[in-house]
């Protein structure tokens, strides 16, 4: 899960530097408060493991909960765009 959260975040860098600090992905993404917690959600997870790993469990299910409730910002950027 870590690993797929570092190549969301890189992915998500490159298409921005790519179409520069004025595209519609970063007007959408804004600070991206989500995938830096995720980040930080599992390098607490994977840290814990060896010493407490309910808090590592707690950090997972953390992390699934904050993407279960859908994020419409790219949505509501694409819906201003097209008025």
């Amino acid at each position: 899960m870590f690993g797929a959260a570092i190549a969301y975040t890189i992915l998500q860098m490159a298409i921005i530097r790519t179409q520069g600090k004025d595209s519609l992905l970063h007007a959408a993404v804004g600070s991206d408060w989500k995938g830096k917690a995720s980040l930080v959600f599992y390098v607490v997870g994977i840290a814990s493991t060896f010493m407490v790993p309910f808090v590592a469990e707690v950090c997972y299910v953390a992390v699934a909960l904050i993407w279960l409730v859908p994020d419409p910002r790219i949505e509501r950027t694409l819906a201003q765009q097209e008025s």
